[in-house]
């Protein structure tokens, strides 16, 4: 495919471009495979805006008699408005678009074209590897092995060709524990806590099904889990009835005949399609331009997303009270595990571990916790608020996440050490980027499309000193004490930075940050001198 086949017109000029917290300007409009670029022709002008093409989630256009209007609704909620002169090149840019922001094959995406000047391809791709993870932890070495059952995928698509497990179950056993598990995602380890040597274990639902089966291999790795301990709690992120009826169509839970040792604990929480309309909801609700306060609070409380964001953090505090607090082992699983079991497991690991409150330690969970723990992005991202497609797979699972760590980050305000401005450009970076950390859905399909030898890493990028200096925190202050947030609804703030991050309020929010970002670095040059 050629890029040229879908742009019939390259570029226009006296086009007037209306963006949030700007004045309309009147410039030159071009369109390339991957970005459109308004450079700004006015006298004394010389701005340009360039936007990726898969940064839109969704245009309008209008037609009014000899010229037209398209407006424009990206995913990182701005809306831009084109005014084009000559309707035919309004058609046309219009179709450019269209096509040219939903192109399906990942190979044709823009990480796969970006090459900065500063980085290579040569250089490292990603922090670590679950060998990497492993071989640093040498308190694992007595009680956990490496794995390498999955290195060519067919044990489970999702999972990456090495996890670490109890040393006392073989290769043999996890194969057929990740038969008796929804997608084959068997119990694995994803978090050690050095203070008491419990863990945390994620997975997918076990396949019991209406007649009860039962997998004694699962059984015995669960126990090899807790071996020496009373008792083990698995934390299920769906209700108790929920548990019940998946049972029906094959899925199910553990039983407690079956797993005497293990307490069961159920904490609904939303995912999939109720969680992208609570979205839908929200964005609509910051949209409202009627400047009535009844009605902008009964549409804050409808859309319900403030409410999600209290039942994640509740239950990654219940993960991490039982570890830290209880002394006790958790296994976390929901249906597929593959998004509420790892928004808890990150959320619960930073309010525990301090290693993971630095700028370092957090890219490096994400990526351990998400991006090789087979997050489907490409699947949950593929469309923000403004959409018009039907609903399929979408689900903000990941912005979710980055919410409740910024509730984190509002309450506790020296204790992580990087800013706001880095949640903000994960979320934007997470639904389209020009690195290719966040393409397609598990570490298999990178693989096969050589995402790693042909993209370059937004990680990496990230902890380059100048970015690393300007996502830092300049009032992080380290503690090895654990963080515990309240969740108690006055205690919770709408995410202000991101849902209103182009209406002037926010802007003067994040000058007055800036500001005292820039004193605090003052200040601490002072102290030095």
């Amino acid at each position: 495919m050629e890029f040229s086949e879908h742009i019939k017109t390259a570029n226009v000029e006296d086009v007037v471009l209306r963006q949030p917290l700007h004045p309309p300007s009147r410039g030159t409009l071009c369109i390339t495979g991957h970005h459109l670029l308004f450079s700004d022709r006015e006298e004394g002008g010389s701005r340009q805006v360039l936007l990726l093409l898969r940064n839109i989630d969704a245009i309008e256009k209008r037609i009014s008699g000899s010229s037209g209007t398209i407006t424009i609704k990206c995913k990182d909620l701005r809306v831009l408005q084109l005014d084009i002169p000559g309707m035919e090149q309004c058609l046309n840019i219009a179709h450019s678009i269209e096509t040219l922001s939903c192109l399906d094959s990942v190979s044709w995406m823009y990480p796969f074209f970006h090459r900065p000047s500063d980085r290579s391809l040569l250089d490292q791709w990603g922090l670590s590897s679950p060998e990497k993870h492993y071989s640093q932890m040498k308190e694992l070495h007595d009680r956990w092995r490496l794995s390498t059952v999955n290195r060519d995928y067919s044990v489970c698509p999702s999972y990456p060709p090495a996890v670490i497990v109890p040393k006392n179950t073989d290769d043999d056993m996890l194969k057929k524990v990740a038969k008796f598990r929804q997608g084959g995602r068997f119990p694995v380890l994803c978090y050690y806590h050095r203070k008491n040597g419990m863990v945390i274990m994620r997975s997918s639902q076990p396949l019991t099904g209406a007649n009860r089966k039962r997998c004694r291999e699962d059984e015995h790795l669960l126990q090899a889990v807790i071996d020496g301990s009373d008792k083990g709690y698995i934390i299920d992120t769906r209700s108790s009835q929920q548990a019940q009826q998946a049972r029906v169509i094959g899925g199910g839970f553990e039983s407690k005949s079956s797993y005497i040792h293990w307490k069961r604990l159920h904490r609904q929480m939303e995912r999939g399609k109720a969680l992208q309309e609570s979205l839908i909801k929200l964005v609509d609700a910051c949209g409202d331009s009627s400047h009535n306060m009844d009605r902008w609070l009964s549409k804050l409380e409808n859309s319900k997303w403030l409410s999600h964001v209290q039942t994640a953090l509740s239950t990654a505090g219940l993960l991490a009270e039982c570890v830290e607090r209880d002394g006790h082992s958790v296994l976390v699983h929901g249906s597929e595990g593959t998004d509420c079991t790892l928004l808890i497991s990150t959320l619960a690991q930073l309010i525990m571990d301090p290693c993971c409150r630095t700028m370092e330690g957090f890219l490096a969970l994400l990526e351990r916790e998400w991006i090789q723990a087979g997050h489907p992005f490409q699947q949950r991202c593929a469309h923000s608020a403004y959409s018009h497609a039907r609903l399929q797979q979408e689900s903000p699972v990941f912005l979710l996440l980055l919410d409740c760590v910024w509730q984190l980050w509002h309450q506790f305000p020296l204790a992580l050490g990087f800013s706001e401005a880095l949640l903000l450009r994960l979320a934007t970076e997470a639904y389209a980027s020009k690195y290719g950390t966040f393409l397609c859905n598990n570490h298999q399909e990178r693989c096969a499309l050589a995402v790693m030898e042909n993209t370059h890493c937004l990680f990496q990028a990230l902890l380059t000193p100048r970015e690393k200096d300007y996502y830092s925190n300049p009032l992080y202050e380290p503690t090895e004490l654990a963080i515990w947030p309240s969740v108690h609804p006055q205690s919770l703030q709408l995410w202000k930075g991101f849902f209103m991050r182009w209406t002037q309020q926010a802007r003067h929010l994040e000058e007055a940050q800036e500001e005292i970002r820039n004193m605090v670095i003052e200040w601490g040059k002072l102290a030095l001198s």
